[in-house]
């Protein structure tokens, strides 16, 4: 399992976005770089023509313009729950999914679960 790196600028921003889309669930494409063992994310995109509803969120992954950068994405859940549903898992896109549940504040309300829906551990970075 490659190794998870987070850039801290961009877990404010996806608690931020989460509390400013709050009672609906948002949705970030997340940008960053492959290393031999290792996945930075450096930094968040909002989908193109994303849409943002009570109970899920979505975008056209057709009209995203191909960018090798983007490694995975990054949605709320209102509900408070860190686990992945089976929607969130039949629509994975990239390598790796982050999840904000409410209430928003810390990197406890965070999680990072790969294509199987398992848990994977991160380490922030400044």
């Amino acid at each position: 399992m490659k190794i998870i790196l987070i850039r801290r600028s961009v877990i404010d921003s996806i608690l931020s976005y989460a509390r400013m889309c709050h009672p609906r669930e948002g949705i970030l494409l997340l940008r960053g770089k492959f290393r031999r063992d290792s996945i930075i994310i450096e930094d968040i995109v909002i989908p193109p023509m994303s849409v943002r509803g009570e109970g899920f969120s979505t975008f056209p992954a057709h009209m995203l313009p191909l960018d090798l950068s983007i490694v995975g994405t990054a949605h709320s859940h209102p509900s408070g729950h860190l686990s992945p549903s089976t929607g969130d898992l039949n629509n994975f896109y990239g390598r790796i999914m982050i999840i904000a549940a409410y209430p928003y504040r810390s990197e406890d309300d965070i999680a990072v679960i790969d294509r199987w829906g398992k848990r994977i551990g991160y380490a922030v970075i400044d």
